[in-house]
């Protein structure tokens, strides 16, 4: 009796052809799989991004603010801040 013979050799290689299917179903889904997640990672971090930049924006013009109570950026305090110069003491 003969292992080889046609009609083997066409199921082997259908059967085979059957697997290689298979695998390559399952490489583009986790392809598809992979790029979903990349995406998704992406819009999350353009988000984490965008929330730092706001918090940053948002403190800048805070410290804006508080910059009023300087006279034109020359260092002088103006307002109830002012006082008099300590007198050197004489040595």
């Amino acid at each position: 009796m003969k292992i080889y013979t046609r009609r083997n050799a066409a199921v082997g290689y259908l059967a085979l052809r059957a697997m290689q299917r298979s695998i390559d179903r399952r490489r583009r889904r986790r392809s598809g799989l992979r790029t979903t997640a990349y995406i998704a990672l992406g819009l999350v971090s353009a988000g984490i991004l965008a929330a730092a930049l706001a918090v940053a924006l948002r403190r800048r013009q805070g410290d804006a603010g508080e910059d009023a109570a300087f006279d034109g950026g020359n260092g002088e305090i103006v307002g109830e801040y002012v006082t008099t110069p300590e007198p050197v003491p004489a040595t």
